[in-house]
Parts: structure tokens; sequence; C-alpha cells
């Protein structure tokens, strides 16, 4: 068979809601590879918080974090590093708009530096995996470097807003998604980024054709990874835009959909 490559999303896609793999999705992984195909992955998180599992599986793939603004080869420093941060002057101008609307904290990221511009505990435990460098304090004047993502954390009901606002002040320089329950987060990176971006680089560097990756997701910052893929799986508690433009879709991530699609695609046997 055709080498794959088979690209994951971690939070509601890889991970169960207990945010673990399980054996069976696991072991599958682990056979696919095994019959030569490669696994990556692709997420919004950052590195330090993608590390865990990266080694779980024993990965040696390139893995895309922050959507797409940093790509790079953990055990392979020669594949090069392609971070892609946001203009800091673009930040600060983001920052200053939110204050006319009502949100409740904004989160810079440079690579594992965390900037706070409220403290917060709950933000906190979130940020703070994988122990960061965290500055708190407002970040017009706290952060001095372009960050790799921003995130707009906003009560629910003024997320619209927010988003309205975002895409029409600063669409040319910015994109943004938007989390899923129960985090109400708008999550910023700079223009032109996806996780598509960071796979295309990967598969071209693996020599994989595009019509030989599998992806799977959850999410709307999956859209443009979903759509890229040759075959695009949206998982059973996917969203229903990703679903909808999916090429199939799978059990949920707590019913080992990863692992029921892969063994019927690339035939595998796995015991249990």
């Amino acid at each position: 068979m055709k080498q794959h490559l088979i690209v994951l999303d971690l939070d509601g896609t890889l991970l169960t809601d207990q945010k673990v793999i399980s054996d069976k999705t696991k072991q599958t992984l682990q056979q696919a590879m095994s019959s030569g195909h490669q696994v990556m992955i692709a997420t919004g998180r950052p590195y330090r918080a993608s590390i865990l599992y990266y080694q779980q599986l024993g990965l040696n793939t390139p893995i895309v974090n922050f959507n797409g603004a940093f790509v790079h080869n953990p055990v392979d420093t020669s594949w090069g590093q392609f971070h892609t941060p946001i203009d800091l002057n673009v930040v600060h101008e983001v920052v200053e708009s939110m204050h006319s609307f009502n949100f409740n904290n904004i989160v810079a990221e440079v690579l594992d530096d965390v900037y706070i511009h409220h403290h917060d505990e709950k933000l906190l435990d979130i940020f703070t995996f994988g122990e960061p460098a965290v500055t708190t304090g407002d970040l017009r004047n706290y952060l001095k470097d372009d960050p790799t993502s921003l995130l707009i954390h906003a009560p629910v009901e003024k997320v619209p807003l927010i988003h309205d606002h975002l895409s029409f002040v600063h669409a040319e320089v910015i994109d943004h998604r938007r989390w899923g329950a129960p985090w109400h987060v708008i999550e910023i990176v700079k223009s032109g980024l996806s996780k598509a971006v960071g796979i295309d680089r990967v598969s071209k560097s693996l020599g994989i054709d595009r019509q030989h990756i599998i992806a799977f997701g959850d999410e709307d910052n999956d859209l443009e990874m979903i759509d890229y893929a040759g075959v695009g799986v949206a998982m059973g508690n996917a969203i229903s835009p990703l679903k909808n433009i999916a090429d199939e879709v799978t059990l949920s991530n707590n019913e080992d959909g990863i692992a029921e699609l892969l063994i019927d695609r690339l035939n595998l046997t796995v015991t249990t």
C-alpha cells in the first residue's frame, strides 16, 4: 500500500475527554507506523503542551503547533524551524481596541513565554502547563516581542461582536478562530496561517502527495486541514461545518474514531 501521512488534531480528536490517548487508538497508530505510514500532530496547542502525546506515540515527524504558526521537528533540528509570529504593532492595536468591549482577559504567547493581561488563576492553570515563563500585566506595556499567537477570552455573548470587529478591522493582517466550549476564546495568528500550511510543508519534506494525507479534526481550526487533506475526516463529535466539508465522518473521540477509520482504510490488524 502507498505510504500515507496521518495527521492528528489533539483535543476532541486524538484525545478523549479525559485528555488521554486510548489504548486502541495508540495501538492502531503504532501499527500504522510499523506498516510504513507516517503519523504527525497538528494542533493549536504550543509544543510544550503537546510533547507528552508526541512522546507517547513515539513520533519522529515534524509537528505543527499554534495552528501553523510554529512548525519544527523535535528530534531532528536539521529539518528546520518555521516560526511566523504576529506583528507587535498589530497586537497592540488589537489589545487597545478590546478595551471597547467587555472582555475577560487576553493572553499572548511568544513560543514558550506567556503574557497574561489580567491575573487569572483559571487561565494560569491552563497556560502554565509545561512550565513556561509567565508575565502578568498590561500587554501594551509588557509585551515587547512579536507573539506567536494571541487569545481573547470573553463572555460568550460578546464573542460574536469581537469576532465581527476583528474581521472588519484587522482581516488583512490576522486570522482568528473560536475555541470550543467551555472556553469562549478567540485565537489569533498571523494572516494566511493554518494547520494546512504547516502540513503542506511537512508532507512535501516527506515526499507524500496530498492525496495520500488522512487528517482528523473536530473544530473550526481544522477546517483548512480537513479541506486540504486527500481524506479529510471529521470526528463524530465535530462541529457541523467541519462535517459538511469532510470526506468522511467517523466515531467520536471517546469511541476510537481514529482507530476505526484507519483499521478499515489501511487494512490494519489490531488486537485489543
